[in-house]
């Protein structure tokens, strides 16, 4: 047990984990809520490590035959801590990199992750099972591209000029996925409720 919760799998997700008081803390060099260019590259340099983790941890698991308990836990709270802090970091900046109706999508995005970790645990309690679907790990890969786009912002708009309305482009791509899979979630998780209504 000891050797699989410190193999190299679970080791990739703690590291994504990690990475998430990293990034804050490049928003926070000044002492306040503010982020310099600089800290914006070295703040995605650390995101795009954390995201490689999140595909490279399962994959190694599966052939590794590594899978284990705390991987399968842990690794969707990674995803999560990691999305979850860094939109709301890059909606209270002070560029408000993320503002006005944007903030929907990000809204949309945090609280399908909610609703879908709710029903997944309510889920689990049941012993049923609910698979990732390919169109949701395609919604992973898109929210994990539009917030790379995002944490760049400004310094990346100075070396192409539309990198911030990109981001927000696929943030909204992404809230959009979010919707559709999360419906999917709770129709197949439906008639799992109904039935232990009755």
């Amino acid at each position: 047990m000891a050797s699989r919760t410190y193999s190299i799998p679970n080791l990739l997700t703690y590291g994504r984990i990690l990475a998430v008081p990293l990034i804050v803390l490049c928003f926070f060099l000044e002492g306040k809520l503010a982020i310099s260019n600089t800290a914006r590259w070295v703040a995605l340099w650390i995101f795009v490590i954390a995201s490689l983790t999140d595909f490279l941890d399962g994959y190694l698991a599966r052939i590794w035959n590594q899978t284990s308990n705390i991987g399968r836990m842990l690794d969707p709270i990674a995803d999560k801590l990691l999305v979850a802090s860094i939109l709301l970091l890059l909606a209270a900046d002070q560029t408000k990199t993320i503002a006005g109706w944007s903030i929907w999508a990000a809204i949309t995005i945090l609280c399908r992750e909610i609703l879908v970790s709710g029903l997944r645990e309510y889920l689990a309690a049941l012993k049923v099972s609910v698979p990732v679907t390919r169109i949701a790990k395609w919604k992973t890969t898109l929210q994990l591209v539009a917030i790379a786009f995002l944490l760049a912002g400004p310094a990346g708009d100075e070396i192409f000029p539309y990198t911030t309305q990109m981001g927000i482009a696929l943030l909204w791509i992404a809230a959009l996925l979010t919707i559709y899979t999360g419906y999917d979630y709770f129709r197949a998780g439906l008639k799992h409720i109904v039935d232990d209504e009755e």
